[in-house]
């Protein structure tokens, strides 16, 4: 099998090494070259055609974010993992990577555990990420679906109260188109499970309600759900709707994780399912693994609705595409249709 060229731009030689050596270990991705700062990096592309590139966003001469706006200038189609300390000004930093064309983002290892911490952590976390952004066509597990049932019929179009979305690679970008065309008066909550570290998903949360008519904050418990408003499931918990009496409120806690996530989009769907029935919408957006694929099938179950992102638009096709080959899904649209998919399902039965 062919291995994953991968070129590493950091300005620690440290963090080089243990990159090269945690990686180049597992025998299917190679190293390719190395930079220590972004123009040194630029300077490398046409020679040595990675197919994927790891950047640093604090370095000399040229930072992360500024090698990122030319690397996606000169090379689209290059998918670009980013390095961040897990820092608030490493979470901002992120977030504006991703939005100018980032695949996917990897929180440094702190080092606490020492450098074969580093490495088993790198290898653990990095190496999925990099073989779902470049697959070979001897290992798709991200596409590879096992006894595949018959499609489900479509669910019969009722009237929503809750829209559960679930989202992990490529995630911050798609939720900003979705949230950018959804309407101030939108009439139901949206609850959002996006796979991110604590702080990154408070940032999530600002970017989101800076940048559309819906107000978005990170969940706590206790939050009461109200129409046109959203709440992210923070960084290290779970989040689930509960009744309180006549209303429903946010729960998050911290149960063991699911599908090696927490958040997992699973918990959430399930608790929606069980309190919304078919009145639910899940909506599975780009994302690497299978998440959310157990949870759609509880909002089937109940009735429910479920949209799922297609291919083409997403950056990996994992857990839409597993929800999508279960037959799980209403309907598979483009990023670019899914807010008007959802504003027509929340109007039936309100019109």
């Amino acid at each position: 099998m062919e291995k994953i060229r991968v070129l590493v731009v950091d300005d620690s030689i440290v963090v080089r090494r243990v990159v090269t050596e945690a990686l180049e270990a597992l025998g299917d991705i190679a190293i390719v070259g190395s930079a220590s700062n972004g123009r040194v990096a630029l300077s490398k592309m046409s020679q040595l055609t990675p197919d994927l590139v790891i950047l640093d966003i604090e370095m000399p001469e040229m930072d992360g974010l500024t090698a990122l706006t030319h690397l996606r200038q000169a090379h689209p189609r290059t998918p670009v993992i980013m390095f961040s300390s897990l820092t608030e000004l490493g979470a901002q930093a992120t977030l504006e990577a991703l939005s100018r064309g980032a695949s996917d983002f990897f929180a440094k290892p702190s080092g606490g555990g020492g450098l074969e911490a580093s490495r088993r952590l790198i290898q653990a976390e990095l190496a999925p990420a990099i073989r779902a952004l470049c697959p070979r066509p001897a290992a798709r597990p991200e596409t590879a679906v096992v006894a595949v049932p018959a499609p489900a019929a479509p669910t019969t179009a009722c009237r929503v109260d809750a829209i559960a979305i679930a989202a992990s690679t490529g995630g911050p970008n798609a939720l900003a188109e979705v949230f950018a065309a959804l309407p101030a008066d939108l009439p139901v909550p949206i609850l959002i499970v996006q796979h991110m570290p604590p702080m990154f998903t408070q940032m999530l949360a600002e970017r989101l309600a800076k940048h559309s008519k819906i107000p978005t904050v990170e969940a706590a418990s206790g939050m009461l759900l109200e129409p046109g408003r959203a709440w992210i499931a923070p960084g290290n918990h779970h989040l689930v709707v509960a009744r309180n009496g006549p209303r429903v409120v946010a729960r998050v806690h911290q149960d063991l994780p699911e599908n090696a996530c927490r958040p997992s989009a699973d918990p959430l769907l399930r608790s929606v399912a069980g309190l919304y029935g078919r009145h639910a919408l899940a909506v599975v957006l780009t994302g690497m693994g299978r998440d959310g694929l157990r949870g759609c099938e509880a909002i089937r179950a109940a009735g429910g609705q479920v949209l799922a992102q297609d291919e083409a638009s997403s950056v990996v096709w994992g857990m839409p595409g597993f929800v999508a080959r279960a037959g799980l899904a209403d309907q598979v649209l483009p990023l670019s249709l899914l807010a008007g998919a959802l504003v027509r399902r929340v109007k039936v039965g309100r019109e």
